[in-house]
């Protein structure tokens, strides 16, 4: 079961990468966008399946962490 530990972090870690990745892209998205709303939406309706995306492989990640050590 050590391996499915690792291996849900080594998932969980790169869902946390694309959190930040997409956090990124929606600070860069309202500094081009000024005052601009219709940008900033546009910009944010991109990003949205990227960070659900994200949010999924992390929280998979971790059940497989919590069941490698619950079988461990």
């Amino acid at each position: 079961m050590d391996a499915l530990i690792w291996i849900g972090a080594l998932v969980s870690l790169i869902g946390l990468g694309g959190i930040l990745y997409c956090i990124y892209l929606v600070r860069r998205a309202k500094k081009t966008a000024g005052d601009d709303d219709g940008i900033l939406r546009d910009a944010l309706q991109k990003v949205l399946p990227m960070n659900l995306g994200a949010l999924f492989l992390s929280v998979i990640g971790l059940m497989m962490v919590v069941v490698g050590v619950l079988l461990g």
